[in-house]
């Protein structure tokens, strides 16, 4: 059976047309380095594409660069954004979201600093790396008196503890340490505080807001919701370990 039923959709009705999509360099869920980007946001897009005779174009970029395009309309579509209030104002999400981690926010710091973060209030005075255009969890992002040193990627956030530029780095448990050890940075120097913040986190595909206004857009959605309706969206995610998909 094909991955997509067809819909009943007039090929004269579906022009010719290419797709851009950024993607940022984010193991296991996306990756960039290599003769050809791969991650599951092109694995669910790509036969959507193919069933609408769709070009995709990907753009890798650093993810906060990625965010400011797609907010931009430089790019059409990016996947695994939290949903928030700010960012729904230029953005459009597609339901359901197609990740779900039950996991923790961490801060982590040089283990050599002796630094020890056992509740919220140990982060005032200390200078955080964030990613650039990353949500985290409400009150860390709204407090004005957290010091944060924006950064373009977990890498660099590392490099900075090294180099007694930071004295934390910010980052989702199950993704961050699987990200350092594919980059192969030194996990050893590090150590994961005490202190967490526990959530539920969704990661959407979201389209700019000129793209979303399409027709392309509108017919890539109704395929998407078809997918997770039939259970395929959840067969699609399963080699990420990441768990079944609600059906829209």
């Amino acid at each position: 059976m094909p991955l997509i039923l067809s819909l009943f959709i007039p090929m004269a009705a579906v022009q010719a047309s290419t797709i851009t999509v950024a993607i940022d360099h984010a193991p296991p869920y996306s990756s960039t380095h290599g003769a050809q980007a791969k991650g599951l946001l092109l694995d669910i897009l790509t036969p959507i594409a193919d069933e609408l005779g769709l070009e995709l174009k990907v753009v890798p970029c650093p993810f906060s660069r990625c965010v400011h395009m797609l907010e931009q309309g430089e790019v059409d579509i990016m996947g695994g954004l939290i949903r928030t209030k700010q960012r729904e104002q230029g953005l459009t999400f597609v339901p359901p979201a197609y990740m779900a981690l039950h996991s923790s926010f961490r801060f982590y710091s040089l283990r050599a600093n002796g630094i020890e973060i056992t509740d919220y209030e140990d982060l005032y005075g200390k200078r955080i790396a964030v990613m650039r255009g990353a949500a985290h969890f409400a009150r860390f992002d709204k407090d004005r008196d957290i010091i944060k040193v924006p950064v373009t990627s977990e890498q660099v956030a590392v490099q900075m503890l090294l180099k007694g530029r930071v004295d934390l780095f910010i980052g989702v448990e199950d993704t961050a340490e699987h990200a350092m050890s594919i980059l192969q940075q030194p996990m050893h120097e590090l150590v994961k505080q005490p202190y967490q913040y526990r959530d539920s986190i969704f990661g959407y595909m979201a389209y700019s807001r000129d793209f979303a206004k399409t027709s392309p857009a509108k017919q890539i959605t109704s395929l998407y919701q078809d997918l997770a309706e039939r259970g395929q969206l959840t067969e699609l995610v399963k080699p990420y370990a990441l768990p079944p998909i609600a059906r829209y």
